[in-house]
């Protein structure tokens, strides 16, 4: 697999030249244009290095179909596969990066009624408009699926 290094945020970002690498644990697909979720990457990454194997899916080169998975999908919520080849979708993917790292507790109740149709659209409103959010949050100016750096406002 080829791996570049995002030194800003301290994450390998891998092209899927060969999906094989990551098969022994969990794979989380991810959007690297989303600035919350990059945080939220970082932050795994830093808790348990080896916990699980991320992929951006915003890096060139990314194809959603070596994975077995529509590229509209992937793009739409947050999909991971776990060793055993079963695919999460959206909270199902966040619980179990959560469990993975060690911090499953946190997440669990969002698994069982009344939390889990509460937190399920809460999610997929979250991954619809996560671009939007971060722009709010001040860390991008995004729009459709690219983000870049926000522009410093006229001086008056």
């Amino acid at each position: 697999m080829r791996a570049r290094s995002n030194w800003e945020f301290g994450v390998t970002q891998e092209t899927n030249d060969n999906v094989s690498d990551g098969q022994h644990r969990f794979t989380l697909l991810y959007d690297g244009e989303c600035p919350l979720c990059r945080r939220e990457i970082e932050w795994f990454s830093r808790r348990d290095p080896e916990a699980m194997h991320v992929v951006d899916i915003s890096v060139n080169g990314f194809d959603s179909n070596a994975y077995g998975l529509a590229q509209d999908d992937v793009h739409r919520e947050l999909h991971g596969i776990k060793p055993d080849g079963t695919v999460t979708v959206g909270m199902d993917s966040v619980r179990e990066a959560y469990r993975v790292i060690g911090l499953g507790f946190m997440v669990s109740f969002t698994a069982f009624w009344p939390f889990r149709p509460i937190t399920d659209w809460m999610y997929r409103r979250f991954a619809a408009n996560r671009l939007k959010i971060g722009t709010w949050l001040g860390r991008a100016n995004c729009d459709e699926n690219s983000c870049r750096p926000p522009s410093n406002p006229p001086k008056a």
